[in-house]
């Protein structure tokens, strides 16, 4: 079993070693992702985001389904933190947010050496030349970049479920406007770190840009899935902030507007025109 430094595993947490031939070698750019029961799109996502990144780094919280299999023979993957306890309660799955992350950072600092870093999701897909666009960035001029998401809907004439190993990207033809600018990509240095109170992004990440574009597909799998998220933020997520919204979403997977009224475009520049930032 592999250790970690000021985070802490807990007893049912451990560091399982993968592939072996990726560790103690210096890297370009690394892949993190904390998942849970993502067996449908996993495959495709480490497919694609393995394109791009020379090895990942992932938690597995507590899967049920065929996660930590997946993982463990993907030949990109280095080390996988795994959990056997999940927890439910509201403010378990806050600090689980910036907790886990933290264990992937230092996980990948112990046992790897690399430039950048990639924070993603199974349900995400980043457009573009990822690792070019990356390698661009040699000069310093920043530390990290903010790519912009936006959340493919279904819609009345494209709403057939996802089939597991197909590909993910441009599955939708629809999205909404909304764009969310998010830090997915940082250099790695000391002072860059997850606390209990952080989410998806670091502290410590100074000079940013925006760059880059994301699908999301958190929305759109199948209306299956859709109800299936709309009862676990209104589980386990506060009401007021997220279970209330998500409660009004049953019932709702099928769109002919995006969830805030606005219209919905093909992938491409009409749609990076009309971006609203959230």
């Amino acid at each position: 079993m592999l250790g970690t430094s000021s985070w802490q595993l807990r007893d049912g947490e451990q560091i399982i070693a993968c592939n072996r031939s990726l560790l103690g070698h210096r890297h370009f750019l690394i892949g993190i992702t904390r998942i849970r029961n993502e067996a449908l799109v996993l495959r495709d996502t480490l497919d694609y985001v393995g394109k791009h990144v020379d090895a990942i780094v992932a938690y597995d919280d507590a899967s049920t389904d065929r996660t930590l299999e997946i993982l463990g023979g993907h030949p990109k993957v280095a080390l996988i933190v795994t959990n056997r306890s999940w927890e439910a309660d509201i403010e378990a799955r806050r600090v689980a947010e910036g907790r886990h992350r933290g264990l992937l950072l230092q996980a990948a600092r112990e046992h790897l050496q690399f430039d950048w870093m990639f924070c993603f999701d199974a349900d995400e897909r980043v457009t573009g030349d990822l690792r070019g666009y990356m390698e661009r960035t040699r000069s310093g001029d920043y530390d990290g970049v903010r790519v912009q998401l936006f959340d493919a809907y279904m819609t009345p004439g494209d709403h057939a479920p996802y089939q597991a190993d197909c590909e993910l990207l441009d599955f939708r033809r629809f999205f909404g406007p909304e764009r969310r600018d998010i830090l997915m990509l940082w250099r790695n240095r000391p002072e860059v770190i997850f606390s209990k109170h952080h989410g998806r992004e670091p502290a410590g990440v100074e000079r940013v840009r925006t760059g880059l574009y994301c699908q999301h597909y958190g929305k759109s799998l199948s209306v299956e899935h859709w109800e299936e998220t709309c009862e676990y933020y209104m589980r386990h997520f506060p009401f007021d902030t997220y279970g209330r919204k998500w409660r009004d979403r049953k019932g709702r997977a099928i769109h002919t507007q995006s969830d805030f009224m606005r219209p919905l475009y093909e992938w491409g520049d009409t749609l990076f025109a009309n971006a609203i930032k959230m």
